[in-house]
């Protein structure tokens, strides 16, 4: 199992320069790979090629570029410019993003989204193999027809003819469209006691494909805290899991909601909802059960960190990454650090 460090998007309490420390600890300490993300504010690509530019040896990957706010085309051409500009260090994770976002900011319609992200996928596949884009789908057509465009290849040679695709996905469906054409899946609140069911959707997109899932790159996105006392340690990701599942999305439509509920949690998931939408975000963040957080966080001591680690390898995580949960740039650098040697204490790392 390798290590990442997901830094997510600027905040009102986060700076580039910042994240830019952080990007470069972790490449100093070998991590494999820093992932940037982007909802409404910061967006991935230009975080991911600034940091490109100042690290040398850690992958650079967006977590995700949005699939509503660029054509397939666009994505092709930036993941392979900052393939370019990193040495071949790029990966390219995709999501389709939420209804909210899609269709409130981007402006794009959140219909058929597995259908979509089918379609997407297989245009920026043969864009940046500097195929030529002839594509005639149900959501997209190139060239246009009836019209004075024609099927164009990438203008230039990036350095690789693949780069590796990674799916964010959350429910069953959309596992299995991972497995089946991605070479990776951006995983959220991924708890080791409940990994087989959500790895069987993807083993059955592998099997679609002619596949096993050796090879596949499962990537969840893993709090850290730590600290002595486990519980205090908690505290400071209540906000975090609160917001997801009682706030990110509608009653109607949350996925995380969703997959607490998946997981066992379904009454705490709906009372977690009812008080976040009630704009009670401080009782919301109460009613998050401990053992959700413990399950799906790294909490406490060095030595209980390695034990978990041992967990989630065992549960066919190839790629822990981490997102650090610090008050400042230092004790970022301090977790990183002690996230390290906890890998190597628990025995799982390459």
């Amino acid at each position: 199992m390798r290590l990442g460090l997901s830094l997510g998007y600027q905040t009102a309490w986060s700076t580039p320069a910042d994240h830019l420390a952080l990007a470069q600890e972790a490449d100093r300490l070998g991590y494999s790979v820093v992932w940037a993300a982007e909802a409404y504010g910061s967006d991935s690509p230009s975080m991911l090629a600034w940091m490109a530019g100042q690290t040398e040896r850690i992958d650079v990957g967006a977590a995700v570029m949005q699939i509503p706010a660029r054509t397939p085309a666009m994505t092709a051409m930036t993941a392979a410019t900052i393939d370019a500009l990193s040495g071949g260090r790029f990966r390219l994770g995709l999501g389709v993003s939420g209804p909210q976002v899609s269709e409130g900011w981007h402006g794009v319609r959140f219909a058929k989204p597995l259908a979509r992200t089918r379609e997407y996928v297989d245009i920026v596949k043969l864009a940046v193999a500097r195929k030529e884009v002839a594509y005639d789908g149900e959501h997209y057509t190139l060239p246009l027809p009836d019209g004075p465009g024609k099927a164009l290849r990438l203008g230039f040679h990036p350095p690789r003819e693949h780069i590796p695709i990674y799916l964010a996905a959350v429910g069953p469906k959309n596992l299995e469209l991972a497995g089946e054409i991605a070479d990776g899946w951006l995983a959220v609140f991924y708890a080791p006691e409940f990994a087989e069911e959500q790895l069987a959707s993807v083993r059955a997109g592998r099997a679609k494909a002619g596949k096993e899932l050796a090879g596949f790159d499962v990537v969840p996105s893993v709090p850290v805290v730590v600290g002595d006392d486990v519980a205090s340690c908690a505290e400071l990701v209540r906000w975090y899991a609160a917001l997801y599942v009682g706030g990110m999305g509608s009653r109607q439509q949350n996925f995380y909601n969703q997959l607490a509920t998946r997981m066992g949690y379904g009454d705490a998931a709906r009372e977690v909802q009812d008080l976040y939408l009630a704009k009670r975000q401080r009782d919301a963040a109460a009613a998050v059960p401990m053992e959700f957080i413990d399950r799906t966080s790294l909490l406490g001591p060095k030595e209980r960190i390695a034990e978990r680690m041992r967990e989630y390898a065992a549960a066919g995580v190839t790629t822990l990454s981490v997102t650090l949960f610090v008050a400042d740039r230092d004790s970022g650098v301090q977790t990183l650090r002690t996230v390290a040697e906890a890998l190597e204490l628990s025995g799982v790392g390459e």
